[in-house]
């Protein structure tokens, strides 16, 4: 073995210097820029205070936008929209010094330095959108200009000016912001041009990204011909096979005579793409029980199998159909079965009410990793919390008065298991003949009385504890018997109300409004008797006296 090491095993560190921890905001500026036309590309950002609010460290996310104003001064021009990205960036500061060679060759040397890190870049990488330049000239334009200075006298001077219908123009007429080279494009192309006096609007296009497309054409677009029955003409469209498609179960309203008998047709052709298992275990529930609520009909399946579900977007269409309206609103229903028409269907109806103090809008992403539902919370679970949570999971479309499932009140009366109200539910008084679009097959005093106490009993639990049958009792002996219904304020439209939620039939409406004008103009005819009386018995005195 040789002593010698070769020039491989020379090993040569590299030299440590300090890094400087004073912050420099860089702007990746879409343009070129000199020393002298620095406070010209400053001004076109919005200026100093504008890079300050956006370069801030706790700058909102609205604030941390910037725009590059390529025209400043032009309200018509759409800017280019630019974002604040963090950066792990050096600034070097390099200098060059020349050494001139005593046989006459310039010798450059180069040293760097760094003067400090950039932790803050903004970054211009959207698109920039389309632009179109309107008549300064116009009275509009001129409206514009003035909002924008302040000029009250122009802007209080403004008329709207005499419709003249000349929309299109001769191409001898130029505007003077259109560029000659164009101008004369046009004329080649045709003799007019359009002067619809046409003003853009604040954003063409959505796209910021660009596609990359590489020039060619969607291999899932093929070419199709359509034919109009008209005219007979043949036209050609190109249309992508390979884009998604939606598919909802069968939707019919209470009013519609006949129940869907099947599933539709651009979903029957699909039924070979589903899971047959998890379809055919549905199945059986629907026939088990006709009429389900999806969060009752979800608790059935394993997570696993819920969010197989929830991909397929076809498995819930080819096992029910659903009402838009009525007393099983929202609820999956075996095809060929009308609950309007069996009055055992009353079990299936649902009772739903607001809670105000339930969030409408959902939580973020953070916030709900936050709620302990995170992939380290399920592993940091013993396999006995795991199993409780998936039991209460389970559970969480039953009422029983006494644990609280879930901040929302949405439940068919089937899954309520609480004594007093299964009492109440299975009661077969006050019952109708014929089904109602409000109230099923429940008298409207019947199915108030168990939304009294359904209501009563979920918002206790909601405020910590669990209320009493005396509770219930005294608020149904308070409740006048054959309480009349409230008319709303609103005006109801017929076929955009849910006479499930309390709303009044559209003639039981029109009464009411009716009713309330004749009161409103008796108690005015007699405020003027009243008035008239008054003045009469007062001249009558004046004229004894």
């Amino acid at each position: 073995m040789s002593d010698e090491a070769g020039p491989s095993t020379i090993r040569s560190e590299a030299p440590e210097r300090p890094l400087p921890s004073t912050p420099f905001y860089s702007i990746e500026y879409p343009g070129y820029v000199k020393p002298e036309s620095v406070p010209l590309a400053v001004s076109n950002l919005g200026g100093p205070s504008r890079l300050e609010t956006a370069f801030k460290r706790t700058a909102a996310k609205d604030e941390a936008l910037l725009e590059l104003n390529l025209r400043p001064g032009n309200p018509f021009a759409h800017p280019i929209p630019g974002d604040i990205v963090s950066t792990n960036n050096i600034l070097l500061k390099v200098v060059r010094r020349k050494h001139k060679h005593p046989d006459g060759e310039c010798i450059g040397e180069f040293t760097a330095e760094a003067v400090g890190i950039i932790p803050k870049t903004a970054r211009f990488r959207s698109m920039a959108d389309y632009q179109f330049q309107p008549d300064m000239n116009d009275p509009l334009a001129q409206l514009r200009l003035a909002m924008d200075r302040m000029d009250v006298d122009a802007i209080r001077q403004y008329s709207i000016p005499e419709e003249k219908e000349d929309y299109v123009v001769s191409t001898s007429v130029h505007p003077p912001e259109l560029d000659p080279t164009l101008a004369e494009q046009s004329e080649q192309t045709s003799g007019s041009r359009s002067n619809l006096r046409l003003f853009p609007p604040p954003l063409f296009s959505r796209q910021n990204v660009p596609q990359n497309y590489n020039f060619k054409a969607n291999p899932a677009s093929i070419v199709t011909s359509l034919i109009n029955e008209e005219t007979g003409e043949e036209r050609k469209r190109l249309i992508n096979k390979g884009r998604w498609k939606g598919h909802g179960p069968a939707t019919i309203t209470f009013s519609d005579p006949n129940v869907p008998e099947c599933p539709p047709p651009t979903v029957e052709t699909l039924r070979a793409q589903t899971n047959s298992e998890l379809l055919n275990r549905i199945l059986e529930f629907m026939n088990e029980r006709p009429v389900w609520t999806r969060a009752a009909l979800y608790n059935q399946f394993s997570p696993a199998e819920l969010r197989e579900i929830h991909n397929s977007k076809v498995i819930m269409p080819l096992a029910g159909y659903m009402f838009s309206d009525g007393p099983w609103r929202d609820a999956m229903i075996r095809f060929k079965y009308d609950p309007r028409k069996e009055i055992d269907a009353r079990r299936y109806q649902r009772i739903y009410f607001r809670n105000a103090n339930h969030p409408v809008a959902r939580a973020s992403v953070v916030a709900r990793r936050q709620e302990g539902r995170s992939a380290a919370s399920y592993i940091n679970r013993s396999i006995e919390q795991e199993e409780s949570f998936e039991a209460d999971r389970r559970k969480s479309h039953i009422f029983d008065g006494n644990t609280l499932t879930k901040e929302t009140a949405a439940f068919q009366l089937c899954d309520i298991h609480d004594p007093m109200l299964k009492e109440m539910i299975e009661d077969n008084e006050n019952l109708r003949e014929v089904c109602d679009e409000r109230d099923g097959w429940y008298s409207a005093q019947a199915l108030e009385r168990i939304k009294i106490v359904l209501r009563h009993k979920f918002f206790s639990l909601l405020q910590g504890y669990v209320a009493t049958e005396e509770e219930c009792e005294a608020l149904l002996e308070q409740d006048a018997v054959g309480k009349s219904q409230t008319t709303r304020s609103k005006r109801l439209k017929y076929g955009k109300h849910n006479m499930a939620k309390g709303a009044l039939r559209p003639e039981d409406a029109a009464a009411a409004r009716l009713q309330a004008t004749l009161d409103r103009n008796a108690k005015t005819i007699l405020a003027n008797r009243r008035e008239m009386y008054g003045s009469r018995s007062s001249q009558t005195a004046d004229s004894s006296r």
